[in-house]
């Protein structure tokens, strides 16, 4: 099979240390790329070997170059709105890193554009793909462990990380919306959202979300700006009916269900059917495994693109994550419960 011919637009950062390195791993060649900054689209270009005349700064002319048969983004809300419907418009598919725009409705543009186009837009919720995070969502969705009562969660980061960002919004586009695509995706979607916040000092914000769902479940999740990141900063547990399932930094699954007591039972041992199970990676082996789960997330992207089916975080997804996002600012802002549609 030929590989896909990929136009990259946005070399900053996290394009160049995680999406790219990933991508490349794949059947694709990259074809053109598009930064701003001269210097930093120059050094991707060797990276990847990329000639000079395929590097441009401006998106519009690698979007319609005819070479390419699929684009990616890493660049920003309003551009990512953008230029987004203009490579749909092409007939393109797209893989674009989270946010799908500003805003709900920068979203719904994104939606609609997908819908005349009629191609995938596939955005870069890589917390569903986390493997231990996918082990995790696979036993939720067993018919075993019923339907879910709870879910508890924190997701933390630091005040330096958003430093230049005073009014939270970085926090909330980059980080936030993380959870609030994760959460509907192990529950369902919520009927209503409550959000409270704590502002230790400037640049130190603490959310508290908590959502009702339709089968009366809830949830609570916790997100801050106020932790270090160089300790953990990730755990969920999700609470079914006798059993419960916990992932804890990215990397440790456990399972509990419901175990007999092991004493004064002379027979006692580890019963497959009931006991707590563990799961930790090989660490030591790199290849192995797809800890932040971009690896998995593009090579879904890739298939979609070739008209191949996978499911896969869409357009839809984004949507829904928005409009939580919305809600949550909003309820944060006042202090009251948000009904959902």
């Amino acid at each position: 099979m030929n590989p896909l011919r990929i136009g990259w637009i946005g070399c900053g950062t996290h394009a160049s240390e995680m999406l790219l390195p990933q991508l490349a791993r794949h059947n694709v060649v990259l074809t053109a790329l598009c930064d701003t900054d001269s210097a930093r689209l120059a050094g991707i270009a060797r990276r990847y070997g990329v000639r000079a005349e395929d590097c441009t700064s401006d998106a519009a002319t690698l979007i319609a170059r005819k070479d390419v048969e699929a684009i990616g983004m890493a660049i920003g809300p309003a551009a990512h709105v953008e230029l987004g419907t203009a490579a749909l418009a092409r007939g393109l598919p797209v893989f674009m890193e989270k946010p799908p725009g500003a805003d709900a409705r920068g979203a719904h543009r994104l939606a609609e554009a997908a819908r005349k186009a009629d191609k995938p837009l596939v955005l870069g919720f890589m917390k569903r793909y986390s493997t231990a995070n996918r082990i995790a969502i696979n036993l939720v969705h067993k018919q075993e462990f019923g339907t879910p009562a709870s879910f508890l969660g924190q997701y933390m980061t630091a005040p330096t990380y958003f430093a230049k960002d005073p009014d939270y919004t970085g926090f909330y586009l980059h980080h936030c919306v993380h959870y609030l695509d994760l959460i509907p995706h192990l529950m369902g979607a919520p009927v209503e959202l409550l959000a409270r916040r704590h502002e230790l000092a400037p640049g130190k914000l603490l959310l508290h979300v908590d959502f009702r769902f339709a089968s009366g479940a809830l949830a609570t999740l916790v997100m801050g700006t106020h932790q270090s990141r160089a300790t953990p900063m990730e755990w969920w547990q999700v609470m079914g009916d006798h059993r419960r399932v916990e992932v804890r930094n990215v990397h440790e699954v456990r399972y509990f269900r419901a175990p007999e007591f092991k004493v004064g039972r002379p027979d006692a041992t580890l019963d497959d059917a009931v006991d707590t199970l563990v799961w930790e990676p090989n660490l030591t082996v790199a290849a192995n495994e797809d800890h932040k789960g971009y690896h998995a997330l593009l090579g879904d992207f890739i298939a979609l693109a070739r008209g191949e089916t996978r499911t896969a975080p869409s357009i839809a997804d984004g949507v829904a994550a928005m409009t939580l996002l919305d809600a949550m600012i909003a309820s944060a802002g006042s202090g009251r419960a948000i009904a959902l549609p």
